[in-house]
């Protein structure tokens, strides 16, 4: 009775639009009222859900990409992306794909990669003669990317949960993200022509040399935290400091697109969007510790492979539940209450840890752009002030690729195995 109360309260309060955080916190203290629990469990659920060295480096990326955001370097990504691909057919739409892949190894999440990348592109590409709902639904979609290539806040919450290297969940992202966008890139391409968008002037060597150089920095700042990780000079925590040292620097000295005038709100939106993901953090790991009390996970399971033993059917179903479940939840929420259970599932199959951490990542983010809860999908529709529904409409062709792309990397291991493999 207290369970079927737990979630009938969750799922109520999510219908009506409360913020994913109080979904979870006001259906535990429900449960544990109920059902009689002390509600001191709750602050030390909470903490003990906080209480994680790993965790530590979510605010120095979050930091990190702000500072560059602020210091301009939306603005030389866009235009290298631009110099390279303007000239083909649809070429903005492109530009703007290979601009998240830029962008994304360096903030790690999706939403700030709609937003940042959207407020220039989405109407640039609108006053240089693409429709509108095809240039939130590109931008929505590619921002996808950004949570995949490292480095990922999800990958980190991935390793905080199964203690698997968080270097290593960094390299298994890389290829499936420049598969994502080389994906995206193809499609984008395929409706431009159909289309007869726009392609602009092809730039020169120097144009492309010039405007290479303002991009170099971004491009370096991904290079510094990867092989400063991978290369054992420094944990993910402390590679999330020396990248926000090193965005202070180059925003500040390069870009010079940061001031010290802007630097208190960049530093206050830093703290609000970080306690408000560890908050987040806390509530699901309550959430996740009654579902564990009540043997939800173990049903779960027992579910599955009631329906079927066999891999290949076991990783489809899970891939259905993942899919499904990010229409609905916040990518975070989602990881915390049913990755330790589904890994469980994914290892009673054979399937490797890091291999299935990609998998379950890469299912969660194209929730992103899926309604009802498609965070994405709401910032592409704020800067565009194009209703949901058309940019739904318009984002069915790359949710189709990153299906696709989704399908390779479940049912082919290497995909996302090889690069962490040459750590050994």
């Amino acid at each position: 009775m207290e369970v079927i109360l737990l979630f009938l309260v969750f799922f109520l309060l999510l219908f009506v639009g409360v913020p994913i955080v109080f979904c979870l916190g006001i259906a535990s203290l429900t449960y544990l009222t109920i059902a009689g629990i002390p509600l001191t469990i709750v602050p030390q659920r909470l903490y003990a859900g906080m209480d994680s060295f790993v965790l530590l480096c979510i605010p120095g990326f979050i930091l990190a990409g702000n500072l560059m955001n602020v210091g301009n370097i939306t603005d030389y990504i866009i235009r290298f992306s631009n110099a390279l691909l303007g000239h083909i057919r649809g070429g903005l739409g492109l530009a703007n794909v290979g601009g998240s892949m830029i962008f994304g190894g360096i903030s790690g999440t999706a939403v700030a990669d709609t937003a940042s990348i959207g407020a220039v592109m989405i109407p640039g590409m609108a006053r240089s003669g693409y429709d509108k709902p095809f240039a939130a639904a590109v931008t929505a979609a590619s921002s996808t990317i950004g949570p995949i290539i490292p480095p990922s806040v999800p990958m980190i919450i991935v390793g905080s949960l199964s203690g698997i290297s968080v270097g290593k969940m960094f390299l298994a992202g890389v290829v499936p993200g420049i598969m994502l966008g080389l994906a995206m890139m193809i499609t984008a391409y395929i409706i431009a022509v159909k289309r007869q968008y726009p392609r602009e002037k092809r730039a020169t060597l120097k144009e492309i040399y010039i405007v290479g150089k303002g991009a170099f920095w971004a491009l370096l700042m991904t290079f510094i935290i990867l092989y400063g990780i991978i290369g054992g000079l420094f944990t993910p925590t402390e590679a999330s400091i020396m990248a926000s040292l090193y965005a202070f620097i180059v925003g500040m000295f390069v870009y010079k697109g940061l001031t010290w005038k802007n630097l208190p709100k960049l530093l206050v939106d830093t703290v609000l969007s970080s306690t408000s993901l560890l908050l987040l953090v806390g509530m699901a790991n309550l959430f996740g510790w009654i579902l564990t009390s009540e043997q939800i996970p173990q049903m779960l399971a027992g579910a599955i492979f009631s329906i079927s033993e066999n891999p290949l059917v076991v990783i489809l179903i899970i891939n259905i539940v993942l899919l499904i479940v990010g229409g609905f939840m916040e990518t975070i929420a989602a990881l915390i209450i049913l990755f330790p259970t589904l890994l469980k599932v994914a290892e009673g199959i054979g399937m490797d840890p890091i291999h299935f951490g990609v998998m379950a990542v890469l299912n969660l983010i194209i929730g992103l752009t899926t309604p009802p809860v498609g965070v994405c999908l709401f910032v592409a529709a704020g800067i565009s002030e194009l209703p949901m529904t058309t940019i739904v409409k318009a984002i069915w062709p790359f949710l189709l690729c990153n299906l696709f792309v989704l399908l390779l990397v479940s049912y082919i291991p290497a995909i996302s195995l090889w690069l962490p493999s040459l750590l050994g």
